[in-house]
């Protein structure tokens, strides 16, 4: 192991920064600079204030694009930085012509230029922690290139290094690998969104094909930024072959269930038994597929819930698809008349209600079957069907069990409910035995029930 801390690097960085502090700050000079930065500021906080709510207006108007509108808004939030930046070299101008110094006013409106431009180019990523990240390595790295510190900086994060396997490991090295590799995930997103767009855009390829081919180029472009961080670092990668023994039983152990939910997640996609858009049933859950990822698929049921289902179990469950092959669903509705009702005409209301639901199509044609003769009751069964099973199966159901219901009344079409006779028989004589002292008693006797 290396010496984690470099001696002679922290001294000659303490002396810079000592020798830069005695005779740029503490001088004379550099208070009216000060006093000049703080006039600026205070006058930056009000023009700021106004521009800030100038461009908050003109971003509200309707006919602005949206391009613009993201632009103005960033400048919006940027407007005291951006007014205290132009009125600092304003002042940068004034003090060139008139000779004075210039050293500490200049300094902060390099740091204030520094600071808009990486403001306003992080606005461009969409994600605040990203943007917050880019902002502040790139302003410290800015900051400290301003003031002449950073080769001294580097100096040191480079001498704070260890070894492991020969493998020298620095916090310079660290620094630089967790920069490639922010950058380069945040291009492999983008550029991953960017195909996946171009790739729905495709109309001859199917909702899972183009799942998959989205998924397999994401994994793609992540693998090789990870790749490219590590390489961009010096660190070689046979160096973790080591590693892999390890890697495989814990993939054999703790991530047997992530895994399996991986692969049977490219089988789905593979065999496309179910995608994006199906209506599905799986045990107690019904709704359509919302999407597919890489360990689940999201379904959401009719009354909004979402439900996040294992790719295994699709693979190992009994799942209804009722649109695998097309969205034509056939409902059955069991309905039951009296038997001293007209069958057939019980038979052409049935299908007069099924006709009048606007979901329930025309071809195929409706039926009503007679199914059996009941306890209490003629069976029928309507059968009706449906193209759109994604708006739900029960409340169709329900609106033509309620036509049927209707059109019963207004024809006097009775709807059984069950009945029973039940019948009391009179008890059997009863035959009673005494016994008793030294002798027995026999006697008959014959009783009746007095309740009908």
């Amino acid at each position: 192991m290396t010496e984690l801390l470099n001696r002679e690097s922290i001294i000659a960085l303490w002396q810079t920064a000592l020798d830069w502090v005695l005779g740029s700050v503490l001088v004379p000079t550099t208070g009216f600079q000060a006093l000049v930065t703080v006039v600026a500021l205070l006058f930056a906080l009000v023009l700021g204030r106004r521009l800030r709510d100038r461009l908050t207006g003109l971003a509200e108007r309707p006919a602005m694009s949206k391009a613009m509108r993201k632009g103005i808004q960033a400048l919006a939030a940027n407007s005291l930085a951006i007014v205290w930046l132009v009125l600092q070299w304003i002042a940068v101008l004034v003090a060139t012509a008139a000779g004075w110094p210039i050293h500490f006013v200049e300094i902060v409106a390099s740091l204030l230029n520094a600071w808009v431009i990486i403001n306003l180019t992080s606005a461009v990523i969409r994600d605040p922690g990203w943007a917050r990240f880019v902002a502040v390595c790139a302003w410290t790295l800015a900051a400290l290139n301003i003031v002449g510190l950073l080769d001294e900086t580097i100096a040191i994060l480079d001498g704070l290094a260890i070894s492991l396997a020969g493998l020298r490991i620095s916090a310079l090295a660290v620094i630089k690998g967790v920069l490639s590799l922010a950058v380069l995930l945040w291009a492999a997103t983008m550029a991953s969104r960017i195909f996946e767009r171009r790739i729905s855009a495709v109309q001859t390829l199917t909702p899972s094909v183009q799942v998959l081919f989205s998924k397999l180029l994401k994994i793609v472009l992540i693998t090789i930024a990870i790749v490219a961080a590590l390489s961009s670092v010096g660190i070689d990668l046979t160096a973790f072959a080591v590693f892999s023994g390890a890697v495989g039983v814990g993939i054999g152990f703790g991530l047997q269930k992530v895994v399996s939910n991986l692969i049977s997640g490219v089988i789905l996609l593979l065999d496309k038994s179910v995608k994006p858009g199906d209506v599905i049933n799986v045990g107690q859950t019904y709704g359509w597929i919302n999407s597919l990822g890489a360990r689940y698929a999201s379904v959401v049921t009719r009354d909004g819930t979402e439900f996040l289902i294992p790719n295994e179990d699709l693979i190992t469950q009994q799942v209804v698809n009722w649109s695998y092959s097309n969205n034509e669903v056939r409902l059955r509705l069991p309905i039951g008349i009296s038997y001293n009702a007209d069958v057939h005409l019980a038979i052409r209301l049935c299908l007069e209600a099924a006709a009048a639901v606007p979901r329930v199509v025309a071809e195929p044609k409706s039926a009503c079957l007679l199914r059996g003769f009941g306890d209490s009751s003629v069976d029928l069964e309507l059968r009706i069907w449906i193209k759109d099973p994604q708006n739900g199966i029960s409340n169709v159901k329900s609106e033509v069990l309620l036509l049927v219901w209707e059109k019963f009344h207004e024809h006097k079409v009775e709807i059984p409910f069950p009945q029973r006779d039940l019948h009391l028989k009179p008890p059997a004589a009863i035959a009673v035995t005494i016994d008793g002292g030294s002798g027995t008693r026999r006697a008959a006797a014959k009783a009746k029930d007095t309740v009908n």
